[in-house]
């Protein structure tokens, strides 16, 4: 049974990584061994334990210890710290209410290669500078819905291990492979390298639409969304065997990245087909 330790000093340093430590600093990437990321609600803590994560702490209201966190802190080692405060007390903490009541410092894994998470995977998104982690959250909870097999980023985007991404995601971050890919290399070339054609999501007059047949009959195909906003690099899109786009009335030209990955990953992922 985990010892619940009630927290009194708020300047205490094993609460810095709720309260004071920036993502960036969480991450630690002069020690990556030693990066964190913070979990949120029992349903993502959950999955991420599902997924062979290792906690290090946990911070939650003193009324869910009993309630709905005993099933989380039941699976995790009793000596891991458990800190509890009443709602108000834990506001002053972090700034803003706890989300579901729980939060949980966990280790950061070390990133299998892309060339990992693409054996076996028939459908990949590709990620190009995507910023918003609001945005990527709920990308990788579609990815996760709809069929697809992996998600590939650049490592200007956003992390997929930042809390707001983690939490929009609903955990699905845990459950879909992902890496970053390389930057010493074309990433174009090392998808057609792993047998990949490439699809990139852009608005052009010689688009083809997402639901051409020839796209759905391609046996591995990456579709590649790119940043909020400018969308993909123009040399990216030369590099691209295809150009995508989705139909569109009522003179829209585009979609949000989340809402137009969605609607591709449905067309074109593994779920019908």
């Amino acid at each position: 049974m985990a010892i619940v330790r009630e927290i009194t000093d708020f300047s205490a340093p094993e609460l810095d990584v709720y309260a004071r430590l920036t993502e960036n600093q969480l991450v630690n990437r002069a020690d990556p061994a030693n990066g964190l990321f913070i979990a949120e609600s029992p349903l993502v803590i959950g999955r991420a334990l599902d997924a062979g994560f290792e906690p290090v702490s946990f911070l939650m209201e003193s009324r869910h210890v009993e309630g709905k966190a005993a099933e989380i802190l039941a699976r995790c080692r009793a000596d891991i710290p458990v800190y509890a405060a009443e709602l108000e007390v834990l506001t002053q903490l972090t700034g803003f209410h706890l989300t579901r009541g729980m939060l949980c410092a966990m280790r950061r894994p070390l990133l299998p290669s892309a060339k990992e998470v693409c054996t076996g995977a028939r459908r990949i998104a590709v990620l190009e500078n995507v910023v918003n982690p609001t945005n990527l959250g709920a990308i990788f909870r579609s990815a996760a819905a709809l069929g697809m097999d992996a998600v590939l980023l650049t490592s200007a985007g956003s992390d997929p291990f930042y809390r707001r991404a983690l939490r929009v995601s609903m955990g699905t971050v845990f459950q879909v492979p992902w890496a970053y890919l390389p930057e010493d290399e074309p990433w174009t070339e090392l998808l057609h390298t792993l047998g990949f054609q490439t699809a990139a999501m852009a608005l052009r007059e010689d688009a083809m639409e997402l639901s051409d047949a020839r796209l759905a009959g391609i046996d591995k195909l990456a579709l590649v969304l790119g940043t909020e906003g400018d969308g993909l690099k123009p040399e990216t899109v030369a590099h691209c065997d295809y150009t995508v786009r989705i139909p569109m009335s009522h003179g829209v030209d585009s979609l949000n990245v989340a809402a137009a990955s969605a609607v591709a990953f449905y067309q074109l992922g593994t779920l019908h087909r």
